[in-house]
């Protein structure tokens, strides 16, 4: 069993009510849009960190992690990315290859949580929204939830006023 954190659009921010909100997950993934390598370092030093760089991230943060994750977690097989599969026909061809259990990402500062068929199964996608103080959203969002053998438990949403 693991307890996943998932976050995106920090844009810089790693604070006190997010890291509350994380501090019982055994692992975090993010969506990119990180901020900086100094957060990304920051953020992995808290829990262990599944990331992938988002269109805001410099040069050091894109070298440090990649623009598309694939990897299992207690059975599923996750996919991540920051921008949806839907704006980049490479990332759509991934998934409809591979079709993951679980598609993560980002970019879009809104919350949505939804089973979907679209890639030949029935991908759980999350886009935890932007957990970070920047960007057209008013409220701050991250996920956490449970994997257990295969099995998706206990889904959450944290809400923070900006």
């Amino acid at each position: 069993m693991k307890r996943i954190g998932i976050i995106s659009d920090t844009h810089g921010t790693f604070d006190e009510p997010l890291r509350q909100f994380l501090a019982e997950t055994d692992e975090i993934w993010h969506a990119g849009d990180i901020g900086s390598l100094e957060l990304a370092d920051r953020i992995a030093e808290f829990k262990p960190l599944r990331a992938v760089h988002g269109n805001i991230d410099g040069d050091l943060t894109r070298r440090a992690y990649p623009g598309f994750l694939l990897f299992e977690c207690e059975g599923l097989k996750v996919a991540m990315t920051h921008i949806g599969g839907n704006f980049y026909p490479r990332v759509s061809e991934a998934l409809a290859a591979q079709k993951p259990d679980v598609f993560v990402c980002g970019h879009s500062h809104i919350l949505k949580i939804f089973r979907d068929g679209t890639f030949g199964g029935n991908t759980l996608n999350i886009n935890p929204g932007a957990a970070g103080c920047r960007g057209i959203h008013k409220v701050r969002t991250a996920v956490r939830l449970t994997i257990d053998g295969g099995t998706i438990n206990n889904v959450e949403v944290g809400e923070w006023p900006r």
